[in-house]
């Protein structure tokens, strides 16, 4: 498998870049500048333990069959996307399969056996998966990058990664050829895909001493038939998502994540509410948005089955259609 592909950069392009004001001597920072959330605490961190070890109860039919899911996937032609759990998506475009976020497995942690654990298995397992050719990652937290998925895919040779700066490394340590790292603003051309890399309101880490050392991203995904936009995690901009609608929307689509935002003087800063991921749809001029980020693993202490009950409210209330508002199952395919 070949990819003819090119990166262009919109240095020269002044409306928004604001090149280089998000990038530091230690690192990145978002811009505009976000002022640091309230430190999570101790019993914060219990909480998390707590939900680890006793798991909620799955309400019927929030998953499908593994079976079912990849009859659905194979049935479904043309351009088409699939939930996996958290931020993970297969997105059939273009005759290509990309895959976001790549984490399925049990724990997002740097420890395989221990630290915040999904409840759900995976839409379709890793072996069963179908042949990726282009992974794009949105940051480095362990449940949007997990170190066995990315070890366990195949054809890493074949594979196109596109990430945001500083985590090329991470792949190429784990024998993947092509990869490319972008700047927000930048974008890459694979076949006739197009990606480009977008702000997000975030922050990145995997250890205690690498805070904000690599870079995060939101994504445009723009196929010939779609045209989607990505986000697998981001706190609310009043500018940043008027700005991304005005110069790179309307989107078809738009994955936005709806969970881990309570309590809100810990998670304002790195996570919406579902009424501002509501808002952040409008704002960027998406036609249908698609939670994600929710129903997979806990996070934090909002009850696990009310983001998408408070999205899909706020969607209504916003204008959208209850069509225009998916709220998928794990493991189900739709058509776009």
């Amino acid at each position: 498998m070949s990819f003819a592909c090119s990166v262009m950069s919109n240095q020269n392009n002044k409306e928004m870049d604001n090149k280089h004001r998000h990038q530091t001597s230690a690192g990145f920072q978002n811009y505009p500048p976000v002022q640091t959330a309230a430190p999570k605490g101790t019993f914060f961190y219990l909480r998390r333990f707590w939900d680890s070890v006793f798991l909620p109860d799955v309400p019927d039919g929030h998953v499908l069959p593994e079976f079912e899911a990849l009859q659905l996937l194979n049935s479904v032609e043309g351009d088409r996307v699939t939930w996996l759990g958290q931020a993970s998506f297969l997105i059939r475009i273009a005759g290509k399969t990309i895959l976001t976020d790549p984490f399925l497995t049990d724990f997002a942690s740097p420890i395989s056996w221990a630290g915040p654990r999904r409840f759900v298995p995976p839409g379709i397992p890793l072996d069963k998966l179908p042949s990726i050719d282009i992974v794009i990652v949105s940051h480095n937290h362990y449940d949007h990058l997990d170190d066995e998925t990315v070890n366990s895919l195949a054809n890493k040779d074949a594979i196109q990664v596109v990430v945001p700066f500083g985590l090329k490394s991470f792949f190429t340590e784990r024998g993947y050829i092509n990869v490319t790292e972008l700047d927000w603003n930048d974008q890459i051309s694979i076949g006739n895909i197009k990606l480009i890399a977008l702000p997000a309101v975030h922050d990145s880490a995997r250890s205690t001493d690498d805070q904000n050392k690599t870079l995060w991203a939101s994504w445009v995904i723009l196929g010939p038939k779609n045209k989607i936009y990505f986000i697998g995690d981001t706190g609310y901009s009043n500018t940043i998502f008027k700005q991304i609608g005005s110069r790179y929307g309307p989107f078809d689509y738009a994955i936005i994540p709806i969970s881990a935002y309570e309590p809100r003087k810990l998670m304002w800063m790195s996570h919406v509410t579902p009424e501002e991921a509501v808002t952040v749809g409008k704002e960027v001029g998406a036609n249908t948005l698609i939670a994600s980020h929710w129903g997979t693993i806990n996070l934090s202490d909002e009850p696990p089955w009310e983001p998408p009950r408070r999205f899909s409210r706020a969607g209504l209330y916003n204008g959208f259609a209850e069509e225009e508002l998916w709220v998928m199952k794990i493991g189900e395919t739709r058509p776009l």
